[in-house]
């Protein structure tokens, strides 16, 4: 099995391509891991890890400016292929990201990307740190990853959330002085906002599940 991390110009690609064949192997899995800006490689991929860091105008630029690529992605969801979309790379699947400017995303979830909001002004933007989560519904990826307060915690580092008009798209969620989308997917797509290749066990146990997955 192929799985391409996509390069764009954006994103921890080394730490990423790290952690996919490190899941791989420690779950038995024979999956072949590339990071490839080629589109026509991403087209042929059985599995596609849709990476980001930084603003969501200048991630969906780097995307649209490989020609070709965003074509390609959205024809392999089309076509069922598994996509993982990871920090900025989940939020590039909203409609629309409202960073400094209205942008638009795939639209793959709809809904929009804004900047979140503390409710206690102690709190600081970016979020930055360890979350645990709550599971709003049970999906594959997830399987045998404990949330909850005594759960197992992930790595965020975003200042921005996606906030899905369709309530059924939102799988957990974390708190930062008020709620808001950890996990999003549909079918075929899933969305992390924190860096499942820093989150160590509950990363590994969630890419692996990535890797097994028949939606």
């Amino acid at each position: 099995m192929s799985v391409v991390i996509v390069d764009y110009g954006s994103g921890n690609l080394r730490s990423a391509q790290k952690a996919v064949a490190r899941a791989a192997t420690e779950a038995g899995l024979s999956d072949a891991v590339v990071v490839s800006s080629d589109p026509a490689r991403v087209a042929k991929a059985e599995r596609i890890f849709l990476p980001g860091v930084g603003a969501f105008a200048d991630c969906m630029m780097g995307l649209s400016s490989t020609h070709g690529m965003v074509e390609a992605i959205l024809d392999a969801v089309e076509r069922g292929v598994p996509l993982l979309g990871v920090c900025v790379g989940m939020q590039l699947m909203a409609t629309r990201g409202l960073e400094y400017t209205v942008t638009g995303g795939l639209d793959l979830i709809p809904g929009d990307v804004a900047v979140i909001h503390p409710s206690d002004p102690a709190l600081k933007v970016p979020h930055m740190g360890w979350n645990t989560m709550e599971l709003n519904r049970p999906h594959p990826v997830l399987e045998g990853i404990p949330f909850g307060d005594k759960g197992q915690h992930a790595y965020f580092v975003h200042s921005y959330a996606i906030a899905p008009k369709n309530e059924d798209h939102l799988i957990a969620t974390t708190d930062h002085g008020g709620r808001f989308a950890a996990i999003v997917g549909r079918d075929n797509i899933v969305g992390t906002q924190f860096h499942p290749e820093k989150s160590q066990e509950l990363g590994l146990a969630l890419i692996a599940n990535f890797l097994k997955w028949r939606p």
